[in-house]
C-alpha cells in the first residue's frame, strides 16, 4: 500500500446564479487537478450557484438548478477516477442547507451540511440557511428524480459524517466552522479523520491576509494532520472581493497558496503528502492520544478508492513554504483593481469615466484603473486566454492585444476636469498631468454656465440669487451654492458616460466612477447626489490615511511622478471662491473640523470597538491624556458625533464600494444603524459631562508638546465646533442646514470651554414639569 497522496485545493472566480459559466470553471479546476496527479479535489464554499445568490436562496429554481449543474459534473468523464466535492445548496425536508457533496465515479457519497453560520460582517447566512445541529449523525437524504435517472441512487446519507477511503479519512469543515469557537476539525481528528477540508468564502479586508494562513496551520499543528483550505476570489455581484488565498497546511507547516488577487478565473494549487508523517506527529503527541482514545466516533461512509498508489517511493513530499503577505498598499493596487475588472467584465459596458479633480481620491481611484490595466497586460502575456478574450469583447476589437497598460488605458478610461471659477490652477494642472502619465483620454469642463443658469431659474422665481459667504451671503446660501456645484458635475457624469464612446466610435457606455473615501463617508462630508454618487467607487471602503500610503506607493512602482504633488496638496473640495491672491480658503480638515487621523480613530473605535459616545471618550482619555484635557476630548467626540448623526442619512444611498476596511459606515449590508437620530445626544453627552466633573480634581494638564495633525491631536477652534460645522462646505446637505435653521439650536447644548456644565443638586434623570411634558438631560423639550 502506498503512503503519499497528492491533493488539489481550487481557487475559483464564480458569479451568483451563472451556471452553465460555474459549471465550466469547476471542470477546468477538476481536469487541471487531475493532468497534475491530483487524486482529490475540493472547491470553494457554494461554487456551484456561487456565494452571493442570497434572496434567490429562497427560491427553489436556484437549488434545482443546483442539482442540474451536479449532474452534469457528475457525469462527465473528466471526474472518473477521482474523489471529488463540490459546495451546493441543499434542501432537506423543507430546510435549506449549506452544504459540500461529495461523489466518486458518477457515485453520490455524503451530503455533509455547514454546521454553524456566518452572520458577523457582511455575512448573513442565517437568513437563508440553517445549521446543521444533530451532531455525529446521519439521515437518508431522497435523491432528486433527475439524480437517481444517472447514478441509480435513491438515497444518500446526509449530515455529520466523514469518508474513509481504503488509504486514509476525510472530514469537512465548512467556512465559518474553521473560525468558530467550537471548530469540528479537533473532533475529527482525535476520531483519526487525517485529512480536514473546508471550501470558504472569504473576503478581503485590508491587513487581514494572514489570520487565514494562521487558522489552518494552528488548527493542523494543535490536532495533526492535514488542511486543505479552498477559497472563492473575485466579484461575484456583491460589494466585496473574495480573497483568494486557498491553502494546504500539513502538521502545523503550509505547504502551498494561491494568489491572493488575480484576474485569473481558476487556480489549482497541489501538495503531495505523506501519510505517515500524519500518523507519526498524532502519536508523538502523548496529550493528543490520551484525548483520542475516549474521543467520539464519527460515522463513516466508505469509499472503495486508494487515493495513494504502490509506486509512490520516488514522489517527493511538497517541503513547507515560507510567505510574505502583501503589504496595506500592496493590497489597495490590486484588490479593488480586481474588483472593478470582474465588474467591467461582467456588467457589459466598454470602460470607466472619472471625475477627476487633481485630489488624493479621485486620482487614487484613477491610480486603481491604471493598476487594473497593468494586470490585463500581465495576465494577457501569460497567454490568459479568458482575460484576452474578455477585453477584446470590452473594447469591440476582436484583433486587439494590449501590449502597454498606459495605451490600454487610454481605452479604458475617460477622466474628466470639471472647473470651476473657483478651481486653482493647480488642481487642473495636477489633473492633466497625471492623466497624461496615466495615459487615460482626457477632457477639461467648465460647470460655470451650467451653475449660473440654475441660478438665473431661481432667482426668476424668487427673485434673489444666493452669495458666497465671503461675499456676504448667509451659512444656507453658502451651503447651497456649494451643493449645487457639486450636483451639477454628477449629472455632467452620467451624460458623458453615456455619450463619449459615441463620440470616440465605439459601442457601448461607460461605468461612472465615485472617488469619496471610507472616512468622508462617516463623517458625511459629502453631498447627496453629487461625484459621490456614481455607479460603482473602488476607495470607498479605504481611508483617506492608507490612500496617502497607496499613492506614495504607487509613485515608485508604476513610476508617476505626479503623485508626489498631490499627496503634498492639503484636501480641498474648491467650492467656494479663491483669496485675491488665487489662494485657497478652503480646506477638508478644517471644514470638518477634525483631522483625517482622528476621524479613521473615531470610526474604528465606533465600529470595530462598539463605542457610543461615552464609551469612546473614556477610551479617548487614555490615549489622548497627554495631548488634551478631559474638556478638549469631549468637544471631539461630541462634535464628531453631531455631524455623524446629522449626516448618517446620506449612507442610504452611498455608492456601492468593494469592502476593505472593517470600520465602513456601509448602510447596505456592513454597518446596520439608524438614519434619524437625535442629533444633540443629550443623555449620552450628559454622561460625558459627569465624567469630566469626576475628573476635574485630579486631572494635572501635560507639560509636554500637544502632538501635530498628523499624530492625531489637530486643535480644533472651539467656536467652530460649537456651531456643530452645519456650515460643511465640501458636501453638507440641504438636511444638514434645515436642521441648523429649524431643528436644533446649538443654544441648548452643553458648553464646555465657555460655561461648564453644572449638575444642579437634587439631579434626577428626567425632569417632568407640572404639564406632564418630559425633558431631556439638558432641559430640552424631547
Amino acid at each position: 500500500m502506498g503512503r503519499k497522496i497528492t491533493v488539489a485545493v481550487t481557487t475559483l472566480n464564480q458569479w451568483a446564479l451563472d451556471f452553465e459559466g460555474n459549471m465550466a470553471r469547476i471542470l477546468q479546476s477538476i481536469l487541471e487537478a487531475k493532468d497534475m496527479g491530483a487524486s482529490y479535489r475540493t472547491g470553494p464554499e457554494l461554487e456551484v450557484c456561487g456565494y452571493s445568490c442570497e434572496d434567490h436562496f429562497r427560491e427553489t429554481d436556484t437549488f434545482l438548478h443546483s442539482w442540474e449543474t451536479l449532474v452534469e459534473i457528475m457525469m462527465s468523464p473528466i471526474c472518473e477516477n477521482m474523489l471529488v466535492d463540490v459546495g451546493m445548496p441543499v434542501m432537506h425536508q423543507n430546510v435549506a442547507y449549506n452544504c459540500r457533496v461529495a461523489f466518486f465515479n458518477r457515485q453520490l457519497l455524503l451530503i455533509r451540511p455547514k454546521m454553524a453560520m456566518c452572520d458577523d460582517g457582511n455575512y448573513r447566512e442565517s437568513r437563508w440557511f440553517t445549521a446543521w445541529t444533530k451532531s455525529l449523525r446521519t439521515e437518508e437524504y431522497l435523491l432528486p428524480r433527475l439524480i437517481t435517472k444517472h447514478t441509480g441512487q435513491e438515497t444518500v446519507p446526509f449530515g455529520d459524517a466523514v469518508i474513509a477511503t481504503r488509504d486514509t479519512c476525510i472530514g469537512y469543515e465548512i467556512c465559518e466552522e474553521l473560525w468558530n469557537v467550537r471548530s469540528k476539525h479537533i473532533e475529527m481528528s482525535l476520531s483519526g479523520v487525517e485529512l480536514i477540508v473546508n471550501g470558504s468564502g472569504s473576503y478581503m479586508e485590508l491587513r487581514k491576509a494572514h489570520i487565514t494562513n494562521d487558522l489552518i496551520c494552528n488548527a493542523s499543528f494543535k490536532a495533526g494532520g492535514a488542511y486543505l483550505f479552498s477559497n472563492l476570489r473575485g466579484c461575484d455581484g456583491q460589494r466585496v472581493y473574495f480573497n483568494g488565498c486557498s491553502a494546504i497546511a500539513l502538521n502545523g507547516d503550509l505547504l502551498a497558496r494561491g494568489k491572493q488577487f488575480a484576474l485569473q478565473d481558476v487556480e489549482v494549487i497541489l501538495a503531495t503528502i505523506d501519510l505517515e508523517e500524519i500518523r507519526a506527529y498524532r502519536v508523538s503527541l502523548r496529550s493528543r492520544c490520551s484525548a483520542a482514545a475516549g474521543a467520539v466516533t464519527y460515522p463513516r461512509i466508505r469509499c472503495d478508492f486508494e487515493m495513494s498508489t504502490h509506486s509512490d517511493i520516488f514522489k517527493i513530499s511538497t517541503p513547507p513554504l515560507q510567505l510574505t503577505n502583501h503589504t496595506p498598499e500592496e493590497e489597495i493596487a490590486l484588490g479593488p483593481a480586481c474588483w472593478l475588472w470582474d465588474y467591467l467584465r461582467r456588467s457589459g459596458q466598454g470602460g470607466f469615466f472619472l471625475p477627476l479633480s487633481g485630489g488624493v481620491d479621485s486620482s487614487s481611484s484613477a491610480t486603481i484603473v491604471y493598476s487594473m490595466c497593468q494586470q490585463i497586460v500581465h495576465a494577457v502575456e501569460l497567454g490568459d486566454a479568458q482575460v484576452l478574450y474578455d477585453i477584446r469583447k470590452i473594447l469591440a476589437d476582436t484583433d486587439y492585444t494590449p501590449i502597454n497598460a498606459a495605451a490600454l488605458c487610454n481605452r479604458l478610461l475617460v477622466t474628466c476636469f470639471m472647473g470651476s471659477v473657483n478651481s486653482s490652477k493647480e488642481t487642473r494642472c495636477r489633473a492633466a498631468q497625471l492623466a497624461s502619465q496615466l495615459g487615460s483620454y482626457h477632457i477639461e469642463i467648465s460647470i460655470d454656465l451650467a451653475v449660473n443658469a440654475l441660478l438665473s431659474i431661481f432667482n426668476a422665481v424668487t427673485g434673489l440669487t444666493p452669495v458666497f459667504r465671503t461675499q456676504g451671503g448667509c451659512a444656507r446660501q453658502n451651503l447651497a451654492l456649494q451643493n449645487i456645484q457639486s450636483r451639477i458635475r454628477m449629472v455632467l457624469a452620467y451624460i458623458f458616460a453615456q455619450l463619449m464612446l459615441w463620440v470616440r466610435n465605439r459601442p457601448g457606455g461607460l461605468l461612472v466612477l465615485g472617488s469619496s473615501n471610507v472616512d468622508e463617508s462617516l463623517r458625511g462630508y459629502l453631498t447627496k447626489y453629487d461625484c459621490s454618487s456614481a455607479d460603482i467607487n473602488p476607495i470607498g471602503g479605504i481611508s483617506k490615511t492608507d490612500l496617502r500610503r497607496f499613492l506614495a506607493y504607487a509613485r515608485e512602482k508604476f513610476n508617476l511622478p505626479v503623485l508626489e504633488s498631490i499627496i503634498d496638496a492639503p484636501p480641498t473640495a474648491e467650492l467656494e471662491p479663491l483669496l485675491a491672491n488665487g489662494e485657497l480658503l478652503q480646506t477638508d480638515e478644517e471644514d470638518m473640523g477634525m483631522s483625517y487621523a482622528e476621524l479613521s480613530e473615531f470610526g474604528r473605535l465606533r465600529k470595530q470597538f462598539f463605542c457610543g459616545p461615552y464609551s469612546m471618550f473614556c477610551r479617548l482619555m487614555a490615549t489622548w491624556k497627554n495631548g488634551l484635557s478631559p474638556k478638549e476630548v469631549a468637544e471631539k467626540v461630541k462634535h464628531f458625533f453631531r455631524c455623524y448623526a446629522i449626516n448618517r442619512h446620506k449612507m442610504t444611498v452611498l455608492t456601492p464600494s468593494v469592502h476593505a476596511e472593517n470600520y465602513s459606515p456601509d448602510d447596505n449590508r456592513f454597518d446596520h444603524r439608524p438614519f434619524l437620530y437625535r442629533a444633540n445626544w443629550s443623555w449620552q453627552f450628559k454622561a460625558i459631562d459627569d465624567e469630566i466633573d469626576k475628573l476635574q480634581p485630579i486631572y494635572t494638564p501635560s507639560t509636554q508638546m500637544r502632538p501635530k495633525s498628523d499624530e492625531l491631536l489637530l486643535s480644533v477652534d472651539t467656536s467652530t465646533q460649537q456651531s456643530l460645522h452645519f456650515d460643511d462646505s465640501k458636501h453638507s446637505s440641504p438636511l444638514s442646514s434645515a436642521s441648523l435653521d429649524v431643528g436644533v439650536s446649538t443654544a441648548g447644548l452643553p458648553s464646555i470651554d465657555n460655561q461648564p456644565w453644572k449638575k444642579p443638586s437634587g439631579y434626577s434623570k428626567l425632569h417632568v414639569n407640572v404639564l406632564g411634558k418630559i425633558k431631556d438631560r439638558t432641559g430640552i423639550p424631547v
